[in-house]
């Protein structure tokens, strides 16, 4: 790259610029209050991980692990590390380092940026951003269909509509053994019509062919064995008990046998709520039941229920229902002229912020009508306006923005008018 040349983002990984971050903030405080409503704790975890880590948790032939993650040797002493590409098994390691299981289970939720090297396109980036929840050492339906409730409240929180659910359940391991080794001997006898990804999968992860999106083989996929007829009598109890409830709730859905998802630490219930309004990408919130995890990452055995969704899915849905991004509300435009003004307009504005509202002072120069012009773009309610005349007797002007009589004040007067 030569000195001159304009440097970019990385494709796929984007600015998020003043007026969208106003509604990525809005949608963000809105998340946080709905989950501190249902008990949900925030845990941080970091951007990198140990690249053994999501190999042992989400399965060494899946999509993400052989194709899509970021991974790199530490130049200082050649660890092997990848940028999360997910926020379970994150999460999961946390907890067990922590021992936040010892005393209680655990409601957990996190957010922030995710990492995939996939092909760029609309609600999908290389670097994304996810709120994962995680409820941890619960086994009963119970907290299934409460998660799946929260996502329907969340929907109606932020009004989001055309999203639907699909529901189905992976059982427990013998269960998919057995599903396995019949979903092999099938494909492989038809092995001539599959496809290099399917060929591929074929005797390492054939459940994944399943979830296959290629046009010419969804016939073979729609006749394969289903999953469903190998569940022994206590997965489908717990599945027919999710629906129950479900039922009970009053949330529509649809059982999807093809629902797969694609990481291998998930059993017994998957949920995903998808549109049709994003075209192939069209799932924005999804998850399952992954009793095994803790275990495989070598804690003791314990149930565990949780989900994820983009961000990006989500602010994508609300902005093409043509909701307006809400703007960080601006209570004082701080308009200042005269040589000595400068100290005075600074120690006003602050006067100002002492009393919890949001303010802007004029900075540079610009004349009087320049700097009301820039008053009234940035939204505040209120100018107040300080010239060598009032900073004489230690007054200022107010205008109100939105029409109305301008008044002279004094400053000890100021704060208590504003909030009026």
């Amino acid at each position: 790259m030569s000195s001159n040349e304009t440097l970019q983002a990385v494709r796929g990984m984007n600015d998020i610029l003043p007026d969208e971050a106003d509604l990525w903030l809005w949608f963000e405080e809105a998340l946080r209050d709905w989950l501190h409503s249902y008990g949900y704790r925030n845990i941080r975890m970091p951007l990198v991980e140990p690249t053994a880590l999501f190999k042992r948790a989400i399965g060494e032939v899946t999509d993400i692990v052989e194709k899509e993650m970021y991974s790199f040797a530490d130049a200082l002493n050649g660890d092997l590390l990848t940028l999360r590409p997910e926020g379970t098994a994150s999460c999961v390691r946390a907890v067990l380092q922590h021992n936040l299981l010892y005393n209680a289970p655990q409601r957990l939720y996190y957010s922030g940026q995710m990492f995939r090297h996939e092909r760029p396109q609309k609600g999908r980036y290389r670097q994304f951003h996810q709120f994962g929840v995680e409820a941890l050492g619960f086994a009963g339906p119970d907290i299934d269909v409460e998660q799946i409730v929260m996502c329907a409240r969340l929907w109606k929180k932020i009004g989001l509509c055309e999203v639907t659910l699909q529901l189905n359940s992976l059982g427990d391991a013998d269960a998919r053994q057995r599903h396995r080794a019949k979903l092999i001997s099938y494909f492989e006898q038809h092995q001539d019509v599959l496809d290099a990804d399917a060929q591929r999968r074929l005797h390492t992860n054939p459940l994944r062919i399943l979830d296959s999106k290629n046009p010419a083989l969804q016939t073979l996929i729609n006749a394969a064995p289903n999953l469903t007829d190998e569940l022994d009598d206590a997965a489908l109890q717990h599945f027919e008990q999710v629906q129950v409830q479900l039922r009970q709730h009053g949330i529509p859905f649809d059982i999807n046998p093809r629902l797969v998802r694609g990481l291998d630490y998930y059993n017994r219930t998957v949920f995903e709520w998808v549109t049709t309004r994003l075209g192939a990408q069209g799932t924005i919130c999804a998850g399952g039941r992954y009793d095994g995890l803790i275990e495989q990452m070598g804690g003791k055995p314990a149930p565990a229920f949780g989900f994820a969704m983009g961000v990006e899915r989500l602010l994508a849905l609300i902005q093409e229902d043509g909701t307006p991004p809400p703007r960080q509300e601006l209570d004082v435009y701080v308009v200042h002229q005269g040589e000595n003004t400068d100290h005075f307009a600074s120690q006003v504005a602050e006067q100002l912020r002492d009393a919890d509202l949001r303010v802007i002072l004029h900075c540079g120069a610009g004349s009087f009508k320049a700097q009301m012009k820039k008053a009234d773009a940035s939204g505040a309610r209120f100018s107040v306006i300080i010239g060598d005349d009032e900073m004489q007797f230690g007054e200022v002007s107010v205008k109100p923005m939105q029409g109305g009589e301008q008044i002279r004040v004094q400053l000890h007067q100021l704060s208590a008018i504003i909030k009026q």
